[in-house]
């Protein structure tokens, strides 16, 4: 096991080099940049992309990533040395390649840097949206399992039934309704839109948290965490059911499991006794990557529509505002977070059942 583990961890370094070489380069073709954006301030516009459109008839090719923005400096009609600042404060004076091999190097140090807009560390940065979008990953890749095993097993031992008819058709809408949509319902009905007030219509605390008691501040998380992690949970609550209930029936009309009944064990002997390991195996295995998909997925718009700060809107902000160091450091950090979420997927696999060897599996 332990060589199958050296392959795998050999194999992220090019992975994650290779996913940083294609958003570096895609970064080349889009218009506008940091100093861009700091012009279009400077001069009051507000908008990059207005200062592109309208700052003068002639402004000639947009700046990207390279730093090549001499073409419009007389249209704008500021000082060639002002904007020769700027390049060097950012590091646009050098070439594209150069900048690449440093940044990288820089990130193999961990150092990622300082954000241009928010003087503030990248890691500081991401360290303050985290509990965000920790809160809504985590709770809602819980919540996703503790209803659909359950469910699944249930619509899979009641296959055929009514049960199994119904919660399907429950299944499919759950899965059909996008998750923004239904947390402005969520809002609408419960967070005093039109009808009640029950919970919290922003925030994942209240102004006096740190005046309550431990238990106090334990309720007052929950009470306003409910909302968005119904409504971040609801599309992995439906794939999840379905792929259990599959999983068990195909382990339920195997040989093995007939061999069981015939000896007279009970229906809930077999059922966890024998059928629950294996029929799990896929679902358990698989949380790791449920989780970083529910994590690093949709959360944009949930944390917008409940006012939440999270990691997804940083990442928004971050490329409206061509902040590349918190781009490309958080590109960085969740790469690597991926890649080693499929190794720890892999090792779930064999602690669950022992007789997988990826040693022996052919490449």
């Amino acid at each position: 096991m332990g060589p199958y583990i050296l392959r795998r961890l050999a194999l992220i370094i090019p992975t994650l080099i290779g996913i940083m070489v294609i958003n570096f380069s895609l970064v080349q073709f889009v218009p506008g940049g940091p100093i861009e954006q700091i012009l279009a301030q400077l001069e009051g516009e507000g908008d990059v992309f207005a200062s592109i459109n309208g700052g003068g008839g002639d402004s000639g090719p947009v700046a990207d990533i390279g730093g090549a923005e001499d073409s419009y400096l007389g249209a704008r009609g500021l000082p060639p040395d002002f904007i020769e600042d700027l390049e060097k404060q950012f590091g646009f004076d050098k070439p594209p390649l150069e900048r690449f091999l440093n940044m990288m190097w820089d990130y193999m140090r961990l150092d990622f840097g300082e954000s241009y807009f928010r003087s503030i560390s990248v890691i500081d940065l991401v360290i303050e949206k985290l509990p965000v979008s920790i809160t809504l990953g985590l709770w809602s890749t819980i919540l996703a399992y503790v209803i659909s095993i359950p469910l699944g097993i249930r619509k899979a031992v009641k296959d055929g039934s009514s049960f199994d008819t119904w919660t399907s058709g429950l299944i499919i809408v759950g899965y059909a309704i996008p998750g923004f949509l239904f947390a402005i319902v969520l809002l609408v009905v419960f967070a005093g839109g039109s009808y009640y007030q029950v919970f919290p219509l922003r925030g994942l605390t209240s102004d006096n948290f740190e005046d309550l008691s431990l238990l106090g501040k334990v309720a007052d998380y929950f009470w306003h965490i409910t909302l968005p992690v119904l409504a971040s949970t609801i599309s992995a609550f439906a794939t999840l059911t379905l792929l259990t209930k599959n999983s068990f029936l195909d382990e339920i009309k195997k040989q093995y499991v007939m061999t069981a009944k015939a000896k007279g064990l009970s229906e809930s002997r077999v059922l966890y006794g024998h059928v629950f390991r294996n029929a799990m195996l896929i679902v358990i295995a698989g949380f790791p990557a449920v989780f970083v998909s529910v994590f690093f997925g949709g959360s944009l718009i949930i944390e917008t529509i409940f006012s939440l700060d999270g990691l997804g809107r940083l990442g928004f902000e971050a490329a409206v505002s061509r902040d590349y160091p918190v781009i490309f450091g958080t590109l960085f950090v969740f790469g690597l977070m991926g890649l080693l979420m499929g190794l720890v997927s892999d090792l779930m696999y064999i602690w669950i059942d022992p007789r997988i060897d990826f040693e022996t599996r052919e490449t």
